[in-house]
């Protein structure tokens, strides 16, 4: 398997890129649309052809580059069905799978940071987007965010892996690339050490966390695939 972590500084984004060495088909996860080049250079390097692009959700700090490289590529955008955007080519569910070569891509539904959040599993690797961060998770106040729901979803379909699995984040503020199932069950400042819905929620709610920065511009944009 071919894989790359890209970092977009503005947003403090990370985006993956996945590939099979058997048939060079590639899918890349969370594209930025700022980054779309680096995007190309690293596809042209290898050799690769864009076939999907995934969001694990509808953003609201930065603007996807899904149009963009379905424009470019030719490549399908992915979403989940409750993502409430029209403008996508295939609409995925709980435990859908998307092949590519040799590589399989099973979609977990985890929401409470949005109504549309999805995960993505690859071998002992998952891309948990803003669902569970490094010693963290995403907000719950924007975007039919839901704290209770984040909470179980994080349990149940996150948690539940082995411990080794390797976590990728949608974001990371402190120049962190990854961590694993088992340090963030033990070791998450908001979830570990077993702690309770009930705390859970009281945390969350008393965050009184600033207006996001980019939501006007960006959420519009993205229920549009990325277009402006």
């Amino acid at each position: 398997m071919i894989f790359h972590q890209f970092f977009e500084k503005e947003s403090s984004t990370y985006t993956y890129l996945i590939a099979s060495e058997q048939t060079h088909e590639a899918v890349l996860i969370d594209p930025v649309a700022s980054e779309i080049e680096s995007y190309a250079e690293k596809l042209n390097e290898h050799n690769l052809t864009l076939v999907y692009s995934l969001d694990t959700h509808v953003h609201a700090d930065h603007v996807t580059a899904a149009n963009l490289l379905r424009e470019k590529f030719g490549c399908k955008t992915v979403l989940h069905r409750h993502s409430g955007v029209a403008c996508g080519d295939i609409f995925i569910t709980d435990r859908s799978a998307i092949r590519v070569g040799e590589i399989l891509i099973e979609a977990r539904y985890t929401p409470g940071h949005t109504n549309a959040c999805t995960s993505y599993v690859v071998d002992d690797m998952i891309f948990t987007g803003d669902a569970l961060l490094i010693d963290g998770c995403g907000r719950t106040d924007f975007q039919e965010g839901s704290a209770e729901t984040l909470y179980d979803s994080i349990h149940q379909q996150i948690f539940t892996l082995a411990d080794e699995t390797i976590v990728y984040p949608g974001h990371d503020y402190k120049g962190r690339l990854s961590s694993t199932v088992g340090h963030e069950r033990l070791h998450n400042a908001r979830l570990g050490q077993g702690k309770s819905k009930q705390d859970f929620v009281q945390f969350m709610t008393n965050l009184d966390l600033p207006y996001p920065k980019k939501i006007d511009i960006a959420l519009p944009a993205n229920k549009a695939c990325g277009q402006a």
